[in-house]
């Protein structure tokens, strides 16, 4: 057993090595994935002791079947297969072997769950809700509305540079996943908050120049950002399930309902694929849905 177990950790640390520099998934994928790469060599190794390339089709269903009884979420057992699914075609490329053997295996079926959404009310009363007396207000108002008036990840607002402020021009450059960059219109109202915040703040210096920066002048976390805005929506009285995202979402969806095409939201939040902007034409519908069994008689 021991000869496997050195043979999944050495190519585990290839595979690492692939999804990261060649991939170029994000650094919070890539530990996703390596998670989901031990968990599926230990149950390889428990149940058969064989090495990478000798795993066969019935290994990777009964895995699954695994997932399945221990009681993981259907969205978990699909990104796990998508996983095992990206080791197996790197094995591939490395000649490793000539087929995989998760090719077959179908992923779980699920419907999908549409984001709660705010309404542009809903958001401004949010973002009014911050006490803009001191320097960290000003920054939470600034940051909150970018966060919602350029559809940011939380990763793309924590890192945002001050080089990648082009206010002339009307825009800010953003870095997403896999360091893919894209340029985002900012708004004007989104342009004054952040240039009002950095006339008051602290002057800290920073090597990579951070625009939002934390107490000790350093780069912001999730958490942080997350806290902000849940205690913003509290004071605003807003009682739906909030995260960062779902200001992510928003806009997306209030661009859609504003007239704008889907090949432009994709664009705007930076989706790779077009099918991962689609849930918003979904969700669009059953905005429309609602609008009509609120206001039209039965």
């Amino acid at each position: 057993m021991a000869e496997n177990t050195k043979k999944w950790d050495e190519t585990g640390r290839r595979y690492r090595s692939y999804i990261k520099l060649e991939k170029r998934l994000s650094e919070n994928t890539v530990e996703s994935y390596m998670r989901d790469y031990m968990q599926f060599a230990h149950f390889i190794l428990r149940q058969w002791d064989v090495a990478p390339h000798k795993v066969e089709p019935q290994m990777v269903e009964r895995y699954m079947a695994w997932l399945y009884e221990r009681g993981r979420e259907k969205t978990s057992q699909a990104r796990a297969l998508s996983g095992i699914k990206s080791f197996f075609n790197f094995l591939m490329i490395s000649d490793k072997i000539e087929s995989s053997p998760a090719e077959f295996v179908l992923t779980p079926k699920f419907g999908r769950q549409l984001p709660d959404v705010l309404t542009t009310a809903e958001i401004d009363r949010i973002i009014a809700a911050v006490d803009t007396s001191t320097v960290k207000g000003l920054r939470d108002c600034a940051m909150l509305e970018v966060l919602y008036s350029c559809g940011l990840r939380v990763s793309e607002l924590t890192s945002l540079r001050m080089q990648d402020l082009f206010f002339g021009e009307g825009y800010i450059r953003v870095i997403g996943k896999g360091d893919k960059q894209r340029i985002v219109p900012v708004s004007s109202m989104a342009r004054d908050r952040i240039q009002r915040y950095l006339e008051e703040r602290r002057s800290v210096r920073t090597g990579e120049e951070i625009v939002f920066l934390n107490n000790r002048g350093g780069q912001l976390t999730r958490v942080m950002v997350f806290t902000v805005l849940k205690q913003a929506a509290r004071r605003a009285g807003i009682e739906k399930r909030i995260s960062p995202h779902t200001f992510r979402h928003s806009f997306a969806t209030h661009l859609l309902e504003g007239g704008a095409s889907i090949r432009q939201v994709q664009e705007m939040l930076g989706h790779e694929s077009i099918l991962t902007t689609e849930i918003y034409t979904h969700l669009d519908r059953e905005h429309l849905r609602r609008t009509v069994e609120e206001h039209l008689p039965i």
